[in-house]
């Protein structure tokens, strides 16, 4: 294996359209692209005004989630809290987590550690905004 691998994340597979989930939103893993053995990585988009179809949670992985272009809310468990450009979110195992994109949509580079199995997903209820 080479010591680096460069890979566009626009030419990764969008994995929301593979799974039926492609109106309004969008899931890149490069994981496996990049040829990541430890390290899991995402790019997600939402369009304005579009909620993550589900929510998700991990066992053992912590996640950090960077927004990159946009705002909206992110869920953590049961408090929805704003997010803007350049925010950085810590996010411990256990706790379920969901976007919901503002007026200009939401883009969110997502990593933390590879671990086959562990995240669980869920359909989330969004508190009043």
């Amino acid at each position: 294996m080479s010591t680096y691998t460069r890979k566009n994340l626009s030419d990764v597979e969008d994995s929301a359209v593979k799974f039926g989930f492609d109106d309004g939103f969008s899931a890149r893993f490069a994981r496996e692209d990049l040829d990541c053995e430890r390290t899991g990585f995402s790019l997600q988009r939402l369009d304005p005004g579009r909620r993550s179809p589900f929510g998700h949670r991990h066992d053992d992985a912590e996640e950090v989630y960077v927004v990159l272009g946009g705002g909206g809310r992110m869920l953590l468990d049961e408090e929805a809290v704003e997010v803007r450009r350049l925010d950085a979110i810590r996010v411990s195992p256990g706790v379920v987590r969901s976007f919901e994109a503002g007026d200009e949509g939401l883009e969110v580079l997502v990593f933390g550690p590879h671990i086959k199995g562990d995240g669980t997903t869920m359909q989330v209820d969004w508190p009043e905004a």
